[in-house]
């Protein structure tokens, strides 16, 4: 049965606190026990301590014994987004576009563009499932600025948002689309 082992040593160093993740995964619960406590004695015996709340064992395999790991949760033999990492982006977002924004679509896009291939450049190997519902946000979010330029209330969620300005016209547009790269990533070369 797989197994890891997911530890935080902290530090102090300089006046501020140093801090190392680890992550060890073995094939059997023993050999985890005996990996922790080799960590352990290293840790102890270079003046260092293991996070008592981060120290974690468990299936990552299982449903409810994953792990959070660089802004990805690892369960159910898979890796997902981090909520708190998924919340920073749609933040991020959000300060890009908002509706008082004076500026044209073409200059919101390519404001948008670096940060959605980056954000998308390191959590691509996250499962796909989570890709659509950013794509919605940030069409959502153009959308309402599209409606603000007309000069009409709401937010872009109606039908009739959807058929003036579909998915099609922000990709004319240059959007960056995650649930597209993830599909050409996807296909055989």
């Amino acid at each position: 049965m797989s197994r890891e082992v997911h530890a935080q040593f902290c530090e102090s160093v300089g006046g501020g606190p140093r801090a190392t993740h680890l992550v060890l995964l073995c094939p059997t619960a023993e050999e985890v026990g005996k990996a922790l406590e080799e960590i352990k004695a290293w840790v102890e015996a270079n003046g260092l301590s293991l996070h008592p709340e981060k120290t974690h064992i468990g299936d990552c395999r299982i449903k409810g014994q994953g792990f959070e790991f660089l802004g990805d949760r690892f369960e159910a033999g898979r890796r997902w987004v981090r909520k708190k990492s998924l919340m920073a982006l749609k933040d991020k977002i959000r300060a890009k576009t908002r509706r008082t924004r004076g500026d044209s679509l073409a200059r919101i896009v390519a404001d948008l563009n670096p940060m959605l291939k980056g954000w998308y450049g390191y959590f691509r190997h996250a499962c796909r499932w989570e890709f659509p519902a950013v794509d919605s946000f940030i069409r959502r979010r153009l959308r309402a600025i599209l409606r603000k330029h007309e000069k009409r209330p709401g937010f872009g969620r109606c039908q009739a948002d959807h058929r003036r300005w579909p998915n099609a016209y922000f990709a004319a547009q240059g959007l960056f689309t995650m649930t597209e790269a993830r599909m050409l990533a996807s296909q055989s070369r």
